[in-house]
């Protein structure tokens, strides 16, 4: 009969002491060296078959990754129509109405005149062929441009669901201490534009805004972004509460200097197609 025993867990040789010992600082040059001797000699040798090899890093390539937009576009993959709302309510009387709390209020509706501006400007995309393949509208939930929206839908024969409310890209510009005065105090405004794309009306502390050309411009980029990243070969009707949102960005499209945006300015009820021959050409 055989003697049972035991050993000590203790006493087993751990499996990490039968591990090799770490090289010497010597022989871990020596490796490290050979390795990289080793990719050296590799590359030499097939370096020469990689000589004519060049990725395709055009900006054209670069740009036509979908989602990213630059102004002008190196291209767009749809078609646009710019439309500016006929007169308001607020317009009517003369008054400057740009705080976005008042945007779905009667008073931001379309006038009398202003319904009669439209309907005329949703007769001018039917005559121009806008919707003849489809379209798809995108207002602003202002008041007076989602109703504009209606009535071109409407003339066009465009089912509603293609009416696609936009919430805040396409505010009409905030124009700060100006709110509330007279129409005829915007020449300031535009004065200002001229010297500085960056220059600010005076603001107030009623909650609206004080919008620069270019923060208008990034709002309408940003627009932009997204309609050419989720629409491919479609025809756009952009409806605007008011005119700076347009000039502005078919001022970016075509090139011009922001500042002079206003030499663009839209009336009331006016229809512009984007020609893709009015944008610069990349070299």
């Amino acid at each position: 009969m055989y003697a049972s025993f035991s050993v000590p867990v203790a006493a087993l040789p751990c499996p990490r002491l039968l591990q090799q010992p770490p090289l010497k600082p010597s022989e871990c040059f020596r490796t490290s060296f050979n390795r990289r001797h080793l990719i050296t000699t590799l590359l030499s040798v097939f370096a020469p078959s990689f000589i004519d090899f060049t990725l395709p890093c055009s900006s054209d390539l670069v740009a036509e990754a979908r989602g990213l937009f630059q102004m002008p576009p190196v291209r767009l993959v749809n078609r646009y129509f710019l439309v500016r709302a006929g007169e308001s309510e607020f317009d009517s009387f003369g008054i400057i109405n740009t705080n976005p709390v008042a945007k779905t209020s009667v008073d931001s509706g379309l006038s009398e005149e202003g319904k009669k501006q439209t309907v005329k400007a949703a007769f001018k995309l039917k005559e121009m062929g806008a919707c003849e393949n489809g379209c798809w509208i995108w207002p602003s939930i202002t008041q007076r441009a989602y109703q504009a929206a209606e009535i071109i839908a409407s003339v066009n024969g465009v089912n509603r669901s293609y009416i696609v409310p936009e919430y805040s890209f396409l505010d009409a510009r905030g124009l700060g201490a100006f709110e509330g005065k007279r129409l005829d105090s915007l020449s300031e405004v535009y004065a200002s534009d001229t010297i500085s794309s960056s220059i600010k009306p005076p603001p107030i502390d009623d909650g609206t805004p004080n919008e620069s050309v270019s923060d208008v411009f990034v709002r309408v980029t940003q627009l932009m972004s997204i309609l050419e990243t989720q629409y491919s070969g479609d025809t756009i009707i952009i409806v605007s509460p008011d005119s700076d949102n347009l000039t502005v960005l078919q001022a970016g499209l075509i090139g011009l200097d922001l500042r002079r945006h206003h030499d663009l300015s839209f009336a009331p009820g006016e229809v512009r197609f984007i020609d893709i021959r009015s944008i610069p050409s990349y070299k």
